[in-house]
């Protein structure tokens, strides 16, 4: 990803972000910060940008020429009209959830002004985005885009080593994080809670999830009510649990936004893949929630839908077309799948009941993502399978170091994106991958799901071979006719 800062104090901004997690993502390629100074661009003998504004006031004004020039430098470069951002206090206010949207961008710009301001004409010129940090006033947008780097080069894949780092931290789920301990285990006769020596990482799980909970309603009221409305809609979809098994995991995850709550009528939108998903209660209340989304039309790329009822009148609303239709599929128990048979835990060479290699399962890197793309037929998005390698989430099966099956997870949470190479079938390689997904979630406290097409038979049996239970009903994906991937 690609920063570029226009600004009258370029020193100012490269020492404070050369340095720690930013610098060293910096040095590995990971990023690229650049700052432009805005004198460079001033037809000023002496390098004034600023004058008076017109019709009085106190205080100096920045000219636009100068900021449109620089901006125009970094515009010609990289193509198009970048992403650019304007740090002011009038800007909607800044948080996690817009990090992870600015994250997705390739270039962002951002203009830092100072004095009383920057010429209203070259704002209208060039901003996309008004941007706040807070409400207070600073003496220059420097220190409010460096905040902003920091915050949207964390949502970079890679910059964190950690792979869980970037999403287990404070503000996810309208949650603050849990109290953390290091050693030594007592200080100043204050002990480490006894939980976190245990080892029990499903005690540990939930004694840092009612700390998270404890600590927001303490400290920020306003987000634990975004919480308890959340809680609120997963007690309600929990009574069709398998039917809406993918709404409430965006909950229990911290990625879902919510749209619309009316009784049993709700809409969620997940923050990470932009996906919307509507369950209605009857008709009345599902148009209520269909005018509520009209405002988001020009968002949905996609929407699931829960009632068949549902389909006809949100297509006509939202100028939505039919994509396909599932089950929902899922693991309901809490042991993990035995894997006896079907893939190996370690380098040592391990044969199946007929006597033939079973596969090694390991993380993708991007060495694989080509033939990934190539053998993938249900998806045509190489930059969503970039997305899921990058994020640790495709995992393939090998033979003899050969690639020969993959599958992973979908930003939504679901176990998908499963394919086996031809020559490999009738080998239980996708039961394989499938277990090991299963497993995989079990470890992280996750509930396995995913979605069956509803003539896909070899999958269904498959899905029904490992314990998967099926929704009763199915649910309907509808997409605009330029969003084919999935």
């Amino acid at each position: 990803m690609n920063f570029h800062i226009l600004t009258l104090f370029p020193d100012m901004v490269m020492h404070g972000l050369s340095t720690s997690i930013i610098g060293r993502a910096t040095a590995n390629g990971l990023l690229t910060i650049e700052a432009v100074n805005i004198r460079d661009y001033t037809t000023d003998k002496h390098k004034k940008v600023d004058d008076y504004p017109y019709g009085g006031g106190a205080g100096m004004l920045m000219q636009a020429q100068p900021v449109y020039d620089a901006w125009k430098s970094v515009a010609d470069k990289v193509g198009g009209h970048p992403r650019t951002v304007y740090l002011s206090p009038q800007g909607a206010t800044f948080d996690q959830s817009m990090a992870k949207e600015m994250a997705k961008e390739e270039n962002m710009i951002f203009l830092c002004g100072h004095y009383e301001g920057v010429d209203e004409r070259v704002l209208e010129e060039i901003v996309t985005d008004y941007v706040s940090i807070g409400d207070y006033v600073l003496t220059g947008g420097e220190l409010p885009a460096m905040v902003m780097v920091d915050a949207i080069s964390r949502m970079v894949p890679g910059v964190l080593t950690n792979d869980d780092s970037g999403t287990m931290e404070s503000f996810e789920g309208n949650l603050l994080e849990y109290p953390q301990y290091s050693r030594p285990e007592e200080w100043r006769n204050r002990s480490v809670p006894k939980v976190l020596l245990s080892g029990n990482q499903k005690n540990i799980r939930a004694w840092r999830k009612e700390q998270s909970i404890k600590r927001t309603k303490e400290w920020r009221p306003d987000l634990y009510e975004r919480y308890e409305r959340l809680q609120k809609c997963s007690e309600v979809l929990k009574k069709q649990k398998l039917l809406h098994i993918s709404m409430t995991e965006l909950i229990d995850r911290g990625q879902a936004e919510l749209v619309f709550s009316e009784g049993g009528t709700i809409c969620l939108k997940d923050m990470v893949s932009g996906i919307y998903f509507l369950t209605a209660e009857n008709e009345k209340s599902g148009m209520a929630a269909l005018t509520c989304l009209k405002d988001h039309a020009p968002q949905i790329g996609f929407l699931t839908l829960h009632q068949d009822f549902m389909v006809e009148p949100t297509k006509e609303a939202l100028g939505l077309k039919d994509f396909m239709t599932c089950y929902q599929a899922v693991y309901t128990r809490k042991e993990k799948l035995p894997v006896t048979g079907l893939y190996r835990l370690d380098e040592v060479p391990g044969k199946d009941a007929n006597q033939k290699e079973m596969p090694k399962i390991r993380r993708l890197t991007l060495e694989e993502m080509d033939l990934v793309v190539a053998n993938y037929d249900s998806m045509d998005d190489p930059d969503y399978i970039k997305d899921r390698i990058e994020k640790g989430w495709m995992y393939g099966a090998f033979l003899d170091h050969e690639l020969v099956g993959f599958a992973g997870m979908h930003q939504e949470c679901s176990i998908g994106m499963l394919d086996v190479l031809p020559r490999y079938r009738e080998r239980k390689i996708g039961k394989a991958l499938v277990t090991y997904m299963a497993n995989l979630f079990l470890e992280r406290g996750y509930t396995p799901f995913g979605q069956v097409e509803i003539n896909n038979e070899a999958s269904k049996r498959l899905q029904a071979s490992l314990g998967f239970v099926f929704s009763k009903q199915p649910i309907f994906f509808l997409n605009r006719e330029d969003k084919q991937e999935f």
